[in-house]
């Protein structure tokens, strides 16, 4: 296993920065920044991809470096007695003014890197940055409260059929955990994203964009959480000529995320993410059948 020096030193900043930005801010970056290399990469050169994989995808924002360190750096606060709630991955936690929180972030940015080149080298077919965040979360969980991957469950949720029930303050989004709205809202965007794929020749646009988008997650409750239908939906597009595989990867992408987010999310103290985990079920499923 190759370990790049400078890489490595990047990745330790790149978990300082998503915790001191929060991180959901952080992963915002990575949409604008996705968008900027497609962007660039209609004009041609090398830089383009530099972008994309070094920046976007690298050290710097990468998800399982950036915002797995933003989500351990605030697991970390919470379980510390810190004014912050272990799911709260939109605060900065600069404004906490204690180092050893951003360190934490850190840490976790080099084991991000870490992870990621280790299944790199073991040639995993999988979207293997999504595998690090949903790993780095629940080691997180274990280490800072001595919880398990599927949470606690309350009185109330053991009563209404065990993990998979939603009940007040235990779903992840409320305005998307309905069923008939997930398949709608996961076959229309994959449709979409699938022709975005189709017609750019890029499966990381309608990515980036359902990843920038999420800027409005902050200024209005009941915003989609899309970037988990809309990768696979693209990719798999691409990968057939057909928008239809689009809206059926993005009906999976979907469905998977809300599963997951009853799985590990609900009943958690801290954010396992659910388009993680979901990202990798459609990503293997699409480099073994496609």
């Amino acid at each position: 296993m190759a370990i790049d020096i400078g890489y490595l030193a990047a990745s330790f900043g790149g978990g300082v920065l998503g915790a001191c930005l929060g991180g959901l801010p952080a992963f915002i970056l990575t949409g604008f920044v996705v968008m900027v290399g497609v962007a660039a990469s209609f004009f041609g050169g090398p830089e383009a991809a530099n972008i994309i994989n070094g920046v976007a995808f690298g050290p710097v924002l990468g998800p399982y470096v950036a915002f797995a360190g933003g989500v351990a750096a605030v697991t970390y606060a919470s379980s510390r007695g810190f004014e912050v709630a272990g799911k709260d991955i939109g605060t900065p936690l600069a404004q906490l003014n204690n180092p050893s929180v951003l360190f934490v972030g850190g840490i976790f940015g080099v084991i991000g890197y870490l992870l990621v080149t280790l299944w790199n080298t073991l040639g995993l077919k999988t979207d293997t940055g999504g595998l690090t965040v949903a790993i780095s979360a629940i080691i997180a969980r274990a280490v800072f409260y001595q919880e398990g991957p599927f949470g606690t469950l309350t009185e109330e949720a053991k009563a209404k059929g065990g993990l998979f029930a939603v009940t007040e303050g235990h779903c992840w989004l409320p305005w998307q955990s309905d069923w008939g709205q997930v398949a709608l809202i996961g076959v229309g965007f994959g449709l979409a994203a699938g022709l975005v794929g189709i017609v750019t020749g890029q499966p990381v646009l309608a990515f980036g964009i359902s990843a920038a988008s999420l800027v409005f997650l902050r200024f209005a409750p009941g915003f989609p959480v899309t970037h988990h239908i809309t990768l696979p939906a693209a990719t798999a597009a691409l990968a057939t000529g057909s928008v239809w595989m689009g809206g059926l990867f993005g009906l999976l992408g979907a469905i998977l995320g809300e599963v997951a987010a009853r799985c590990f999310f609900n009943y958690g103290k801290n954010h396992i993410d659910p388009p993680a985990v979901s990202l990798v079920i459609t990503n293997t499923i699409i480099q073994l059948l496609l």
